[in-house]
């Protein structure tokens, strides 16, 4: 470092914009934050789940890409290479209606949107290596993903059939049973309709045990993500059960189900089985009732949710099976609430011990017979009031009865495997991914098809296949779909016709993350460099893609990792799930419509804590409703424009705020006032280092002084163990626990002490007060480097204040001193009976004997202890002293 001074400035003014747009500047001419593959160091892989270019960021966007900054910024600091990529999810339906709605075209509509956004994200100083930027639209990176599909067609990992889909009328597309609320569709408010259509599935139900067993490899996740993985894979152990039918029928001798519960089977009073069934689709060739009920059955709610509270429905087919152990007639019905994308689309209905299947026997007065009960508690159970679903005893279980549940379950599996009528199997509840969607905007699925409805794989020279951009919307039809000339290809010499689904936009976002790690042109990926960086080291994003989004990616990765392009068995070692931002929502009712309105439109009434008690509309004095904080959105009228708050406090005060206000996790209150007082915090420090700087010019300071510890007085000691705290806590906050909030109350506090520190100073030449300066320069350019990853822009022109050459960016982080944190004194309470009597400051090694006797011997115990006998004296070192006396 060069020898200098510390720069001396007479402005004490704080000036965002100019500040900021300095410290943007002088990262883009460094090109501070480009990512390189430096194998003497360790690396950093920093993500944020991408953006879809909505054409606006909202404060969840900030929120999240604040806080992999801020864990980047930190990582860079501590001599790592990093990796921080930012790109776009830019293909999907949003786009589509937006197009639509706006008369364009969806290619011209989003990029327009990545542009404004960029700048948005340039804006609030956010520390991307911009040239792996990737846009998953574009066809240098969907040719890749095609590429991929097509070497998983030829493993046998992809196949096309026939599936009953939630179908949305309106948008025309596939909808996943999350995308169903209410039965209606999440985008478009149409009622969903069940329909059979051909789609395109990659085997994801052959990874289900990999996909289940790494999870313990995630011990940096949330335990609530994977423990949703955990359930949504849904691995359960239980037996395949062959039930004879009476009369052969649609060629079914005999319907096959799954239980988990075989220790039941003699409470099997029904079969049920799915509208889609065959048998049923045979029954209702001419039966009108049949027919009509599985017309009804296509807009049957199909999340579980919905299902466990819908009404139950069904139709006696005039059907019997036998039962395998008992041989009674089971009577066959089609029900509501079997669907046929589950197991073999027929279940062994169980009322007694199911209360789905109770629901349904007790609306058709089906027989109810209990089998499970535990005898020394629960035998008198009112089966007629629900089901009893606990595993316990068996009763009513023929030469089975009295047998435990484990032994009951194993018992009766045996005897199904030695009559020839089950085995045991392992089932799970999740499903193979389809990837179809039926709309315009995602990359094209690489399929052609011959007359004879056979498919193929379209070959790598041929590829990618691209998107037409250059088209016009009408809302209802795919332009792909409706344009036969599109279609039209060739294969091996002979004319084929393009599929014209689209990907599902899973598909883009299960593999983005590797594709930032490395993005050759004439490759998917380069291996040497995609295993530098992967796995991802550091994961952000919302709690609402805990299943899909996260599961996708795992399996995708597995893909990648079996065709040798990638060694690590996950993608994401460490996940952080942010909280939402919250706002407050006002709305007014009329004719039972809710409008809501900006807090903006409104006059607001506060009591004396700053509790809303009244909210009036300010163009016509109507009285509205205060909703409470509600996450921020357009619907609700209640979100907040990053650029309005950047406009008037700067991109530092936004993201302190965002940083400060809740742990990362929680979700965060947005409030004016501790806005407020975020910019507060910033214009002192700002203030304090600017008076620093002044003494140190009148003293002549040259950053290079050391002082001399020993000689350090009591006052300069406790700065130093103040200092050296916040270091240690901040540090551990950020690195370990995460919780930033609390990284950042504790550098307020060290601002606070050291405030009142700078009012020591006496602006001399003499030794002594350069010490004390040395001390602040030290306590300052600490601070300032514990702030940079947070608010980077302040801290970039702070560090050059106190008269530092280096890049800060890339300058080590503060590293904490033991011998500092070592108190050569210590306060300690005194208490008489439990009560604080008196406080003493003694030395830090002094001897309990005397530590005693000094506290027996105050002079306010002294008043306390008057006439009573000191029976005991309590010490707890370093703390406190407790003295008992009557």
């Amino acid at each position: 470092m060069a020898n200098t001074e510390v720069n001396a400035t007479t402005s004490f003014e704080y000036n965002p914009k100019d500040i900021e747009a300095n410290a943007q500047a002088h990262w883009k001419n460094i090109d501070i934050f480009k990512a390189n593959q430096d194998e003497n160091k360790e690396k950093f892989y920093c993500l944020c789940m991408f953006p879809y270019p909505s054409g606006r960021l909202h404060m969840g966007h900030v929120r999240n890409y604040t806080i992999g900054d801020v864990v980047s910024r930190f990582q860079r600091m501590q001599g790592k290479s990093v990796l921080q990529p930012m790109g776009w999810d830019a293909f999907g339906l949003p786009a589509e209606n937006a197009a639509i709605d706006n008369n364009t075209a969806p290619a011209s509509w989003t990029l327009q949107n990545i542009d404004y956004m960029k700048t948005q994200l340039h804006a609030l100083g956010f520390g991307y290596d911009w040239t792996r930027e990737l846009t998953t639209c574009q066809p240098e990176y969907y040719r890749w993903e095609q590429w991929f599909f097509t070497r998983l067609f030829e493993k046998g990992l992809v196949y096309k059939k026939n599936a009953t889909v939630n179908w949305d009328p309106v948008d025309q597309t596939v909808l996943a049973n999350e995308q169903v609320i209410d039965g209606k569709g999440w985008r478009s408010g149409a009622q969903v309709e069940q329909k059979e259509i051909p789609q395109w599935f990659i085997k994801i139900t052959d990874y289900a045990d990999q996909l289940l067993s790494d999870l313990d490899q995630l011990d940096e996740w949330p335990t609530q993500v994977r423990v949703a993985q955990k359930n949504w894979i849904g691995r359960s152990e239980g037996v395949d059960i062959d039930f004879d039918l009476v009369n052969e029928t649609a060629g079914y001798q005999q319907i096959q189900v799954y239980t988990t519960r075989p220790d039941t089977l003699y409470g099997a009073t029904y079969l049920a089985i799915a509208a889609g069934h065959p048998i049923a689709q045979e029954l209702a060739n001419g039966n009108e009732a049949i027919s009509a009920f599985i017309e009804e059955c296509k807009n049957t709610k199909t999340s579980e949710a919905e299902m466990a509270t819908m009404e139950k429905k069904g139709l006696a087919t005039g059907l019997y099976a036998i039962h395998p152990l008992t041989q009674e007639k089971l009577p066959i019905w089609i029900a509501n609430f079997v669907l046929m994308g589950y197991g073999s689309g027929a279940v062994m209905s169980v009322p007694a011990h199911d209360q789905r299947d109770w629901e349904f026997a007790t609306k058709y007065k089906l027989p109810i017979v209990q089998v499970v009960a535990n005898k020394k508690e629960d035998e008198n159970h009112n089966i007629a009031d629900a089901a009893y679903t606990e595993k316990n005893d068996l009763i009513n279980s023929g030469e089975y009865s009295g047998l435990s549940y484990e032994d009951g379950f194993n018992a009766i599996a045996a005897k199904l495997e030695s009559i020839g009528k089950g085995k045991k199997s392992v089932n799970y509840r999740l499903r193979d991914w389809g990837v179809s969607r039926q709309r315009y905007w995602g990359a094209p699925i690489p399929i052609v098809n011959d007359d004879n409805g056979n498919s193929f794989a379209v070959d790598e020279q041929d590829l990618p296949v691209v998107l037409p951009t250059d088209v016009v919307m009408d809302g209802v039809t795919s332009p792909i779909k409706s344009d036969p000339e599109w279609a039209k290809t060739n294969h091996a010499g002979s004319a084929m016709t393009r599929e014209t689904d689209t990907f599902d936009t899973f598909m883009e976002s299960s593999w983005y993350y590797a594709r930032y790690a490395s993005a050759p042109k004439d490759a998917m990926l380069d291996p040497s460099e995609a295993n530098y960086w992967l796995p991802v080291d550091q994961y952000i994003g919302g709690i609402e893609h805990a299943i899909l989004h996260l599961l996708y990616a795992r399996f995708f990765h597995k893909l990648l990792r079996d065709e040798g392009l990638v060694e690590s068995d996950e993608p994401f070692k460490r996940l952080l799930c942010q909280g939402m931002v919250l706002s407050n929502a006002f709305y007014t009712e009329n004719d039972g419509k809710k409008t809501w309105h900006k807090p903006d439109d409104l006059t607001l009434e506060k009591d004396d804590k700053g509790r809303i008690i009244s909210a009036v509309l300010k163009s016509n004095q109507q009285v509205a409703q205060h909703a409470g904080m509600i996450k921020m959105s357009k619907s609700k009228n209640n979100g907040i424009d990053p650029q309005s708050v950047i406009d008037l406090y700067g991109a530092d005060t936004i993201r302190l705020y965002t940083m400060f206000a809740a742990p990362p996790e929680q979700d965060l209150e947005w409030t004016e006032s501790a806005v407020e007082g975020a910019n507060r915090f910033l214009r002192r420090f700002w203030r304090l280092v600017n008076e620093h700087s002044q003494h140190c010019a009148e003293a002549s300071f040259k950053v290079e002084y050391q002082y001399n510890v020993k000689s350090l007085s009591k006052a300069q000691k406790a700065l130093r163990f103040e200092l050296h705290g916040a270091i240690q806590k901040v540090t551990d906050d950020i690195l370990r626990r995460q919780t930033f909030n609390t990284a950042i109350a504790k550098m307020m506090e060290l601002l606070n002490f050291l405030q009142k520190y700078a009012q020591q100073l006496v602006k001399d030449e003499q030794q002594a007060d350069l010490d004390q300066l040395a001390l602040m320069q030290e306590a300052l350019s600490a601070m300032v480097k514990m702030l940079n990853p947070v608010t980077p822009h302040i801290c970039e022109a702070l560090h050059k204040m106190l008269g530092y050459q280096d890049e800060l960016q890339t300058s080590p982080w503060p590293v904490f001193d033991k011998s500092a944190l070592v108190e050569d004194e210590k306060l300690i309470i005194v208490q008489v009976n439990g009560k604080l009597r008196a406080k003493l400051t003694v030395s830090a090694d002094i001897d309990k004997n005397e530590l005693e006797r000094m506290a027996i011997e105050h002079e306010n115990v002294l008043s306390f202890t008057a006439g009573k006998q000191v029976r005991k004296v309590i010490v707890i070192p370093g703390k406190l002293v407790n003295i008992v006396a009557n």
